[in-house]
């Protein structure tokens, strides 16, 4: 379906209003477990739109639409939205619940599946709607499943097992460990709707998503240890019923609400406060349970990796740092010679192949995400996804963005890098520069026990501020292990986080710069969170793939700018110089050369 065909499917929609009573109706680009990246089937927002990104939703009335993005899809929204249809607004900076306080008119009914919606967002909402007299309905039909008439089924993706010696603790282990910590809450259940918390705490992987290794389902969990485990049984194995389920009960998805409303009457039943579907908050009241919001016991205990984990990370980080090494290598020499011959390299081309040299380390099973092959004004896009209709060519007047990782058997991978394989314009360097000082202050950061990300994340973007650039996207991230790329509760961001950062926790540091139609540009390393003597912390790094340092102005690093570098890429080298392919040697030893030699090599180029 293409941008024109929009329209159709907008009108059906509004028909479908009418026969329900409606004047509005709100569409989340999400599902019943609040899942950053959707199966086709709860795909709708795409369907309704055409919007790609993993985070926004619409707002569809009888003469308008209005659909809000966050800043890192501000470019991409406007490419693949009918703007004669949509209107753009920021999903943070005017936000929904704004809008609907402006401009609802009194006596409006906008509808919502409550399934759909967290419950702090759906407050917000309704607030918004309170305030303008508008009333927010809750819908008891799939609008969808009447104006989608090829809608795709609900996913069935296997479920295998993780062993205890990968996570480093068995599933009854966990259970006990997590029911004792919902007891010591004052609570009498823990009522959990992340698929990757389930995942978690089952020592089991999905497939429902691709590079998405959870299965969707959902899970009420007692203070002694009782497990019900609301899952399609088509998607168990034989093996997984022996596997520490035997004593698990199973039922099917469908039963959930009506199980938990059984399940919670007179009881105190936890929460995510974030998460949780208002459907699921709603539900508990209705049946005379109490509720205790707050973020999930098994998010805070995912978040902090056992020794196993960390140790399955490691050994990942290597294998995906050779084939990112061996892919930076190969690209540095197809690129120009195709260029040369008149058939330049091609973003597909490109993320083709670094799919093919991960294919070829150990245990890797598929990306952690899809990934961001970006040449030109592409890479000013944040989470920009080639397509045959997109496909630029890689050339040397530009820089080229690869954010890319592996799901491995022992943990998850996300790094990024930019290549410049010609000259840079100055504004180029310039960006470049501030971005990789950025990088360079986050990472070599020591810091107090106790200090949240927000506390760090201007760290990476001081150096962009004082030459009067930003970027509209968080400063990094927590990674699950083998399990989803974007993991909870732990950011850096401008926005408040609460949960401190303690020794165990896995992130990413990814400072960037992106000019609207022109370039973009993005360092990224995934780091572990050390102890570095008593009370402090500071950053490990897993990553291990070279900078590529041709846009950097290297005579404004300072001594210590340099220094790190320097020991970062002398671990590279010591750690990957014999793994990777003989004819990508050369160029990792070059690559890795101290800052002064490369700044002298380059100022005799340029005299040459």
């Amino acid at each position: 379906m293409t941008t024109n065909d929009r329209a159709p499917v907008l009108a059906a929609l509004r028909g479908w209003m009418d026969s329900a009573g409606l004047d509005g109706l709100i569409v989340p680009r999400t599902d019943a477990h609040q899942s950053e990246v959707t199966a086709p089937h709860d795909d709708c927002l795409r369907y309704l739109s055409g919007f790609s990104g993993s985070a926004g939703l619409a707002l569809v009335l009888k003469e308008k639409a209005v659909i809000f993005v966050d800043g890192r899809y501000q470019v991409q929204v406007r490419q693949e939205v009918d703007l004669s249809l949509f209107e753009i607004h920021h999903l943070h900076d005017d936000p929904l619940d704004r809008w609907l306080k402006d401009h609802a008119q009194p006596g409006w009914r906008i509808g919502i599946d409550t399934m759909l919606v967290g419950g702090n967002l759906y407050d917000r909402l309704a607030g918004g709607c309170t305030a303008s007299g508008a009333e927010l309905v809750t819908l008891d039909a799939d609008p969808f499943d009447v104006v989608w008439h090829d809608r795709p089924l609900p996913p069935l993706g296997a479920i295998r097992a993780m062993s205890p010696d990968v996570a480093g603790e068995t599933a009854a282990g966990k259970r006990s460990r997590i029911a004792e910590g919902v007891r010591q809450r004052g609570a009498d259940i823990l009522v959990e709707t992340l698929p990757d918390n389930i995942a978690w705490l089952l020592n089991v992987r999905g497939s429902d998503v691709p590079m998405n290794p959870v299965p969707h389902s959902f899970l009420l969990l007692g203070t002694d240890g009782g497990l019900e485990w609301f899952v399609d049984r088509r998607k168990l194995g034989n093996d997984l019923t022996a596997y520490e389920l035997a004593d698990v009960t199973l039922s099917p998805p469908e039963r959930f609400l009506d199980r938990l409303a059984a399940a919670v009457a007179g009881k105190t039943a936890v929460i995510d406060a974030d998460f949780a579907p208002q459907a699921v908050r709603a539900g508990i009241l209705a049946a005379g349970g109490r509720l205790a919001p707050q973020t999930s016991p098994i998010t805070l205990a995912k978040s902090l990796k056992t020794s196993a984990e960390l140790q399955g990370f490691r050994d990942c980080h290597l294998e995906d740092g050779i084939a990112v090494t061996d892919f930076l290598a190969w690209l540095s020499v197809e690129a120009p010679a195709r260029e040369k011959a008149g058939r330049p390299l091609t973003e597909l081309e490109a993320e083709a192949q670094l799919l093919v040299f991960r294919q070829e380390r150990k245990d890797f099973l598929e990306p952690s995400f899809r990934t961001i092959s970006a040449a030109g004004a592409n890479a000013a896009m944040c989470h920009y996804a080639a397509s045959e209709e997109t496909n630029a060519p890689i050339e040397m007047t530009a820089p080229y963005l690869v954010d890319s990782g592996g799901q491995y058997l022992g943990g998850t991978t996300d790094l990024t890098r930019t290549m410049m394989l010609g000259e840079p314009s100055a504004d180029m360097r310039r960006a470049y520069t501030a971005v990789l000082k950025g990088f360079i202050s986050l990472m070599s950061a020591r810091f107090p026990q106790g200090t949240q990300g927000h506390q760090l994340d201007g760290l990476a973007r001081r150096p962009l501020w004082d030459i009067g650039l930003d970027y509209d996207h968080g400063t990094g991230h927590g990674v699950g292990h083998n399990l989803l790329i974007h993991e909870y509760p732990h950011r850096f961001d401008r926005k408040p986080n609460l949960h401190a950062l303690i020794p165990g926790n896995v992130m990413t540091v990814e400072p960037g710069y992106y000019e609207q139609d022109a370039f973009g540009m993005r360092i990224e390393n995934q780091v572990e969170v050390v102890a570095d003597g008593p009370g402090f912390c500071r950053f490990a790094s897993l990553t291990l793939a070279p900078i590529d340092l041709a846009m950097a102005d290297l005579d404004t690093l300072t001594a210590s700018e340099a220094a790190f570098l320097d020991g970062y890429h002398a671990e590279v080298r010591e750690s990957l110089l014999e793994r990777v392919r003989p004819e990508t040697k050369t160029f990792l030893l070059s690559q890795t050369r101290p800052v002064v030699e490369q700044a002298l090599r380059r100022q005799a180029a340029s005299s040459a």
